[in-house]
């Protein structure tokens, strides 16, 4: 004699898995349009950064329309401004990017440079010396946004010239120099002994795709518990 079953969910157990399935799928659904709008978002970055060199200059420049694309820049690098970004590895090796101000050419406005890498030393409380050139200097780069969006879990993040993240707001709210809105990663050789060597800029592409799988894989395990935990088997008389 064959078993028989039945399928009979009750209300809170349908009511809860619609809930459930509803939200996960939405939720996936979500984090491929942001996958969607940073693909998007990458090839004009691509774009950009294929495109013609951009002049920054005495004017104030809109950050949007600048950022990403190669910029160059003269003036003359302020060493005693400088501080060094902590916690930057390269290749397996801590170190800091090294962050100095550049005093436009012609001008009383300054525009902030990545100028490159520079491993830590065994002693954490003495900084490596950076040379910066003399005189007027010529940087070519890429301009990045100036004040991203950072995740720290602490607010001590200055101590004299080591900093943990850094912003343009940040930097004009210690110094008090008025600076153009973006920061510029230096991608011209000069001989200061700092790396260049940069990563190009991650938007998390992958890493939404990833989410987006996990959320719709979670819309089917509560669609196969619902189901499976709602089966039940007949009794056959005896």
């Amino acid at each position: 004699m064959s078993a028989s079953f039945s399928f009979k969910p009750g209300l809170v157990a349908t009511t809860a898995a619609i809930i459930g399935i509803l939200i996960a799928a939405l939720l996936g659904d979500w984090q491929l349009h942001r996958a969607a709008h940073k693909s998007e978002l990458q090839a004009r970055l691509v774009e950009a950064s294929r495109s013609p060199a951009l002049a920054i200059g005495r004017d104030a420049i809109d950050p949007a329309a600048m950022a990403y694309h190669p910029v160059q820049v003269r003036g003359h690098l302020d060493a005693d401004r400088t501080v060094y970004i902590d916690n930057r590895v390269h290749r397996g090796i801590v170190g800091y990017v090294v962050v100095s101000p550049l005093q436009i050419s012609g001008s009383d406005r300054y525009v902030l440079v990545e100028r490159g890498w520079v491993a830590a030393g065994p002693d954490r409380t003495r900084l490596p010396a950076v040379a910066a050139p003399p005189g007027d200097v010529d940087i070519h780069g890429i301009a990045l946004p100036g004040n991203p969006r950072l995740f720290e879990l602490s607010h001590d993040v200055l101590a004299g010239k080591v900093w943990q993240n850094l912003t343009v707001d940040r930097y004009r709210e210690r110094f008090g120099i008025e600076l153009q809105p973006v920061i510029v990663q230096q991608h011209n050789e000069m001989p200061d002994g700092l790396v260049r060597d940069w990563a190009p800029p991650s938007l998390g592409i992958e890493r939404h795709r990833a989410y987006a799988f996990q959320w719709f894989s979670l819309a089917v395990v509560i669609l196969i518990l619902y189901v499976t935990l709602n089966v039940r088997r007949n009794k056959v008389p005896a």
